[in-house]
């Protein structure tokens, strides 16, 4: 669907957003229709016009340099993205911005024809081999490959996309790299670089992809740009919608509070610790009570009205004295069936009292999340995997909670198979055990077995520590207590989770050195300040 030039939204951030995430189906099918509607060329010459002003925007927002003084280097590639990178010089030349294009190979199609006579008419200087150095210029624009590309990148194609992430990773004060779409190289559905094959242990081979500062992507937003590789590539992502609705297309969702906002129990005045329900973490073998209550702490830091700890182990502690509150019982002394959400698996091991009590929880019609050691435990006993399967047929669905590693186990594959897809991986475990599915790890995806999809925009590198998966699973466990439905309360949890941890990064507690246990007294300040902000007086 499109609508009128004079009525076109600004450029979109997809901070705090729940936008769609397009596939490259999707897109095609929505570029199709649009250009059958459209006088000819209209897309193109959006597209360039939009990360023209983009681009003028950032120039006048960085006062370190003049603006006269600022210096753009264009890079077009033989397709329709070199296309826009031919407007978007043409754009800038006429506002008197001094700007070079680079094109190694002449543009093909007919639109991109178009382009370049428009950007030889407005007198850019145009050249087919690029300078040695790039370093004369603040501002450096990928234009050399969009979505759909098949092949990785080669030749001069390949080394113009290092020259550019060089500039990126230098970290320079000033201008930066502007990907137009989405960073050459980069696969938009999935978020891997074209053609990259991951090695043993998980990191890439040799092909590239441009490693943007910032991406200004076209039509709507990829989800490509929000998980795996992406996130990092292509920096700070705004949306040009260009004239076209993209809102109908909603099976991946970028998730935002308003997926789950209204989902939160309300705080009113007359309630009491039963309003908001009772969660037992379920785990701590024994020496491994670290872990539940690690998580034990983020539930009652998230609202639970009561948190129970259900240790399997011997030696444990007869209560955490830094929170009193919490409540530690053996396994077999508390009522599991009396709670209004069960979180297992933190700790938990893998000896037969640890399959004993997967079986016996999976009796209890009680929301459960499964984390860690119960996931593994999962992946390895058949008839464990069978009862979760069928309580999601029966509408009972558990939400899992795998990093990359434990999902390869549960789908019966490795690490590298689920990372080179990760929105596939987690639609495939959602599907084979009628689970609402936490795929955790940088752009983590949530699926539920009905085909809803979100990718989470929250969370960094601080992450990158032990236990703060365990403190994830309290999270969500104390939200399902609360009466949360499983898919809202995973989007939920994930949000608040990285939230949190972007939020310390910004004060200077991370990324390095952010410890697990942090995260959750932040989760409570989030929590409170973004949903019951104080009233009264």
């Amino acid at each position: 669907m499109t609508v009128p030039e004079s009525t076109l939204p600004t450029l979109i951030s997809p901070h705090k957003r729940a936008l769609p995430l397009l596939s490259l189906t999707d897109l095609r099918i929505l570029e199709t229709q649009a250009a059958a509607a459209l006088p000819q060329h209209t897309l193109m010459s959006r597209a360039g016009k939009a990360a023209a002003s983009y681009l003028q925007e950032l120039i006048t927002r960085d006062t370190s340099i003049e603006k006269s003084k600022h210096k753009v280097w264009v890079v077009a590639g033989p397709g329709n993205n070199g296309g826009d990178a031919l407007i978007v010089a043409a754009e800038l030349h006429r506002a008197g911005i001094a700007v070079d294009l680079c094109m190694p190979l002449e543009v093909k199609p007919d639109d991109a024809r178009w382009a370049l006579d428009t950007a030889r008419a407005a007198g850019v200087a145009i050249t087919s081999t690029p300078p040695a150095s790039l370093e004369s210029y603040t501002w450096l624009v990928d234009g050399m490959f969009g979505i759909g590309l098949t092949r990785p990148l080669e030749g001069v194609f390949a080394a113009i996309a290092r020259q550019l992430s060089q500039r990126t990773k230098a970290k320079s004060r000033r201008g930066g790299v502007l990907a137009l779409d989405t960073p050459s190289g980069l696969d938009s559905d999935t978020g891997t670089v074209v053609g990259e094959k991951l090695d043993q242990a998980g990191g890439q081979n040799d092909n590239v992809a441009v490693h943007a500062t910032h991406t200004i992507t076209f039509i709507g937003a990829k989800p490509g740009l929000f998980t795996a590789q992406g996130r990092d590539l292509a920096g700070t992502v705004t949306v040009a919608p260009i004239g076209i609705d993209s809102s109908t297309r909603t099976a991946v969702q970028l998730n935002a509070p308003a997926l789950f906002a209204d989902f939160l129990p309300p705080r009113d005045f007359a309630t009491n610790k039963g309003t908001f329900g009772s969660l037992a973490v379920v785990g701590g073998d024994t020496g491994m009570c670290g872990a539940p209550i690690l998580a034990s702490r983020a539930a009652l830091y998230t609202g639970a009205g009561k948190v129970h700890v259900a240790l399997l182990g011997d030696g444990a502690p007869p209560y955490d004295p830094p929170h009193p509150e919490l409540m530690l019982h053996a396994v077999d002394d508390l009522p599991l069936d009396k709670m209004d959400a069960l979180a297992v698996g933190c700790g938990m091991g893998q000896r037969d009292i640890a399959t004993r009590v997967m079986h016996d929880v999976l009796t209890l019609d009680v929301p459960k999340l499964f984390d860690a050691d119960a996931l593994n435990l999962i992946s390895t006993d058949p008839s464990l995997a069978a009862e979760v399967t069928a309580r999601g047929v029966q509408g009972d669905p558990c939400v899992l909670t795998p990093h990359p590693l434990e999902a390869a186990r549960l789908l019966g594959t490795d690490a590298r198979g689920v990372q080179r897809d990760r929105l596939a991986a987690a639609r495939a475990l959602a599907a084979r055990f009628a689970a609402v599915v936490v795929l955790k790890g940088t752009g983590t995806v949530i699926a539920a077995p009905d085909g809803r999809v979100a990718i989470n925009p929250t969370g960094n590198a601080a992450l990158a520590t032990g236990g703060t998966g365990d403190v994830l699973g309290g999270i969500i466990g104390a939200l399902l207590a609360q009466h949360l439905p499983r898919y809202e309360a995973a989007l939920a949890g994930v949000y608040l989770h990285g939230l949190a941890a972007d939020t310390l990064s910004a004060q200077g507690h991370g990324p390095a050195g952010l410890t697990a246990g942090e995260l959750a007294p932040m989760v409570r300040t989030l929590l409170n300040r973004l949903f019951y902000p104080a009233t009264g007086g």
